[in-house]
């Protein structure tokens, strides 16, 4: 990698941001960090799904299930032997996962391995599907794993998930992960291989003509996409420290897909800004559906379900007067930052 100007000032942002998150449990409270390591995560999980979607053109409505497994199997890793004894009160935990213990690191990369595995035994036999066909076939899929973790009781505890996992994603962690995700795929889709994915997206009859193996690039492209959601999934769940085959629904993957669209398809920088604006959004929106006291004369009720009436006013707005997303497919550079400031000073 050459260090041009543009790579030393990357690397100048990364290390001044990384000092910020280092310091900020000093200055933020709980609730605050609470909601930057959301954002992180969430940042993770539109860069993956990006990658799928908005870089090969495949519509996939999976993510769930790749989250899930990366959950699941992060936390079988980090949970103490003991705690999994008293846990599993349904039926005893199976060998080998009741001895397993792996450092925190370890666990996430096992948990993107193990989605890995997943995509590719999913994508095998669905990815010869186009469009619409192939939405429904992976939503379909990750309906199965999320029906596998309630039924593997021996393993997943059933429905009764898993509590009390250790909080090792901490704030420098989950920006750690991040940076990882980000460097990965910009050298992933802004090299040669990046443009096969592109010009699968625009024409895969043009594609397959110009000697590209579309299948196996289509194959490749969505279990490194998977491997990511899993290391989004083994965060979330260390985060909330609680996990359970309910929060796996099409509900998040809808949620992932709207990080992608409202920031931009194609765009490594729209999936950041995408996750960070409507993480944000969703959780100053909670003041809608909770009491407001008006100056203490009298006080305003919340509306239930409010919060989603607004948000989704939002996205509408989005898809009829910025239809490509904040970022559309442009990335943002430091050359367009610095044309943008000469502009502004001129």
């Amino acid at each position: 990698m050459r260090l041009n100007t543009s790579t030393i000032l990357s690397i100048l942002a990364m290390a001044l941001v990384g000092c910020a998150v280092w310091q900020a449990e000093l200055f933020l409270g709980d609730y605050e960090i609470y909601i930057v390591k959301l954002i992180f995560i969430n940042a993770i999980l539109a860069l993956s799904l990006n990658l799928i979607y908005g870089f090969t053109g495949l519509f996939s409505l999976g993510h769930a299930g790749f989250i899930a497994v990366g959950a699941y199997v992060s936390a079988l890793c980090i949970l103490p032997a003991e705690q999994k004894e008293m846990m599993w009160i349904l039926e005893p935990m199976m060998w080998p996962f009741s001895e397993l213990f792996t450092p925190f690191w370890a666990s996430v990369l096992a948990g993107g391995f193990v989605a890995t595995i997943f995509a590719f035994f999913i994508a095998v036999p669905v990815l010869r599907l186009g469009d619409d066909y192939l939405g429904i076939a992976t939503l379909g899929f990750a309906e199965i794993i999320r029906v596998l973790i309630v039924n593997a009781t021996p393993i997943t505890n059933g429905s009764l998930g898993i509590k009390g996992i250790p909080s090792h994603a901490t704030l420098l962690i989950c920006y750690g992960w991040v940076l990882f995700t980000l460097i990965v795929l910009a050298r992933l889709v802004f090299s040669n291989y990046g443009n096969v994915l592109r010009c699968i997206r625009d024409n895969e009859i043009a594609a397959s003509v110009m000697g590209i193996n579309v299948f196996w690039n289509k194959v490749i492209s969505f279990c490194v996409g998977a491997f990511f959601a899993g290391v989004g999934g083994a965060l979330l769940g260390s985060h909330l420290s609680t996990i359970d085959p309910k929060m796996f629904n099409f509900l998040l993957t809808f949620n992932v897909l709207m990080f992608v669209v409202a920031g931009g398809l194609g765009s490594l920088t729209g999936s950041l800004l995408g996750a960070t604006v409507i993480t944000i959004l969703l959780e100053w929106l909670r003041a809608i559906e909770e009491p407001m006291d008006i100056f203490g004369f009298f006080e305003i009720p919340g509306i239930p379900g409010m919060r989603m009436v607004v948000f989704s006013l939002v996205l509408l707005g989005i898809i009829l007067f910025r239809r490509e997303g904040i970022m559309g497919t442009r990335e943002l550079t430091w050359k367009r930052i610095g044309a943008f400031l000469r502009r502004h000073k001129a």
